[in-house]
């Protein structure tokens, strides 16, 4: 992990999981007080992950993880006291949220890292792969407009059309989709 975001308002807390973090994983972390410092931190910027340990100037931080969890894709890792750990994890568990119960050792805080690590590559992957297929979803749709433009003004068949759009991609050696914005600019 490159950079973290830490809510947390406690000095000992602040130090104990900054100094981990920068030994372990991240090259930059972030230490904010309070959970609209945080809002604000992971609007302007990315995060891999957002350690928040709760409470936070007042809040259980159980909401804050929530608000973050739904409009983020970083992992959040809530650490709580061990006596509300099972009730807050049955309420920001179906958000993506890691629990862990205080007080905590260094083993239980390196594997929820790990978890949360593992999670974030996932969540890369899956981002990656998303935006290809909207690429590709964008460029269907540019050639089948391409498509209609040969029908209507040329007069093509559909199954033309497509012959027309390969086989000038394959003669020209470009692209179908570069193929077919030029009909487009061509004809619109």
């Amino acid at each position: 992990m490159s950079n973290a975001l830490l809510v947390c308002d406690s000095p000992k807390g602040t130090a104990f999981f900054r100094d981990f973090l920068l030994q372990n994983f991240c090259r930059d972390v972030t230490v904010v007080t309070n959970g609209q410092e945080a809002r604000r931190c992971l609007i302007e910027g990315e995060y891999e992950v957002c350690l928040l340990n709760a409470p936070v100037a007042g809040e259980t931080g159980e909401q804050l993880a929530i608000d973050l969890a739904e409009k983020n894709v970083c992992q959040i890792i809530l650490f709580v006291k061990a006596e509300y750990a099972e009730e807050v994890t049955e309420k920001v568990e179906d958000y993506g949220v890691i629990t862990v119960a205080r007080p905590i050792n260094r083993q239980m805080f390196w594997s929820a890292l790990k978890l949360a690590r593992v999670a974030q590559r996932r969540i890369t992957m899956a981002r990656q792969e998303n935006d290809r297929l909207r690429k590709k979803l964008e460029d269907v749709k540019i050639i089948s407009r391409a498509k209609c433009v040969l029908i209507s003004y040329q007069g093509m068949s559909e199954e033309e059309a497509h012959k027309y759009i390969e086989k000038k991609a394959m003669d020209e050696r470009l692209p179908r989709i570069d193929v077919a914005k030029e009909v487009l600019r061509r004809y619109e």
